[in-house]
This record gives structure tokens, C-alpha cells and sequence, in this order.
């Protein structure tokens, strides 16, 4: 009787595991006498195989969410840079930029560019004591960065990089950088840069139509009153 109560037990705890967790971590086997080794992780791992923790499917998916959008985000990144790069070498303009030296000639079609004082980043003809030479390698590239660097001067797009208290110059390096960030956005909008330099080419050629006008004006001032206290004296 005693030894069938002993067996329902086992049966009951059989189904409800219990027995068999117990057996599995604290009974002993014949290679062992603690029984330990048979609790190992086939991977080598000091820890029991129930105490190896394992990924839920809810990390997995959560970690795929987090994952996958920053990874592509990535690759968006890098083909946006590489196409930047490709576009960047099909507009940009071979130049060179260096500091003009007084009484230095150049063979290579050329312009200069003030460094010094508010006008800083205006493109000259003829050269001055403060400012740059840019070398280039045909006229048709001259008259393109001539007429950027213009356009440039004229909407204040140097100001922001002018230095000094008592006279504001521009350094090279902002010179030409300014220069390769421009020529790269004027160049995928050719049409709209030849419009825009069509319309300062005009408000220039106005402007100095009214300096003109301005200066005959106070020519003629000047002279108005001085043949009046001429005709004063000789009275």
C-alpha cells in the first residue's frame, strides 16, 4: 500500500514538473559524484542550460525596429555623400588662388580678388596692393568665376567670413571655399545663374550711368557758384 502511494506521488509531480526540474539540477550521475557536469551548456558556458538566458521574440523585434532604420539611414548618408562627391567633380572649375604680388605678370587667363576692407571678395580687372590672383585654365571658366565672385560681392555673401575690428580682411581658404560651394549650385542651375549675372551686368552698367549723372551733377554745381562769386568780385 505504501509503495503504491509512493508511486501516485511520483506520477503527480511528474506531471506538474516539479520532479523532474529537481532530478535534472540536484541528482546525481555516475560519472559525477555531485552531477553537475550534466547540467552544462553544450557550449562550454559555466552556466546551467536552464540558467542560459535566451532572446525574446519581443527584444528581437524591438532591436529590428531600432536597427533597420538607423542602418538605412546610414546608407542613404553615404550614397548621398558619394553622389555629392561625383557632382562636385563633374562642375567644379580647375583654379588656382594665391596671394598677388606686386609687379608679378601672368600669362594664364586671370582676375583678382580684393582681401581687404568691407569691399573684401570683389573681383578686379586691374590689380591693387591688397588681393588675390585667381589662375585659370581658358576665358570661358575666367568669365564664369569672374561673374560668380561678382555676384557673390554684390549680395554680401563675403561679409560673413570678413575678420578684424580696425580692417576687416578675408583669409584664402574662405575665399576658395566660398568660391567651390558656389560654383558647384551655380553650375546645376546654369539658366538661372546666366539670368541672375544678366541682371547684375544691367544694375551695374545703370549704376555707373548714375554715378555718371550724379558726378556731371556736382560738377556742375561746383561750377555754378564759383562763376557766381567770380562775377561777385569782378563787380
Amino acid at each position: 500500500m505504501l509503495w503504491v502511494n509512493q508511486t501516485i506521488k511520483i506520477k503527480r509531480a511528474a506531471k506538474l514538473g516539479g520532479f523532474a526540474h529537481d532530478h535534472r539540477t540536484t541528482g546525481l550521475s555516475r560519472s559525477s559524484p555531485t552531477g553537475f557536469d550534466k547540467n552544462l551548456h553544450p557550449s562550454g558556458s559555466i552556466f546551467p542550460k536552464n540558467l542560459v538566458n535566451r532572446a525574446t521574440p519581443t527584444f528581437s523585434r524591438a532591436f529590428s525596429f531600432l536597427f533597420f532604420p538607423f542602418f538605412f539611414s546610414l546608407l542613404k548618408m553615404s550614397v548621398r555623400s558619394a553622389a555629392s562627391i561625383i557632382l562636385m567633380a563633374c562642375y567644379m572649375k580647375s583654379f588656382r588662388l594665391k596671394t598677388h604680388r606686386l609687379g608679378t605678370t601672368y600669362n594664364k587667363p586671370h582676375f583678382f580678388i580684393l582681401n581687404k576692407g568691407l569691399n573684401s571678395g570683389k573681383p578686379l580687372c586691374t590689380p591693387c596692393p591688397n588681393c588675390f590672383v585667381c589662375l585659370l585654365e581658358n576665358e570661358a571658366d575666367r568669365e564664369f568665376l569672374y561673374w560668380l565672385c561678382f555676384g557673390l560681392w554684390r549680395s554680401k555673401s563675403f561679409h560673413f567670413y570678413l575678420k578684424g575690428s580696425v580692417i576687416p580682411f578675408i583669409t584664402i581658404d574662405e575665399i576658395r571655399k566660398v568660391i567651390r560651394e558656389s560654383e558647384v549650385k551655380a553650375s546645376t542651375k546654369e539658366k538661372a545663374f546666366e539670368k541672375s549675372i544678366q541682371a547684375l551686368k544691367l544694375l551695374d552698367v545703370n549704376e555707373q550711368k548714375i554715378k555718371l549723372t550724379l558726378k556731371m551733377i556736382d560738377t556742375v554745381r561746383q561750377s555754378i557758384f564759383h562763376n557766381l562769386m567770380k562775377e561777385t568780385g569782378a563787380g
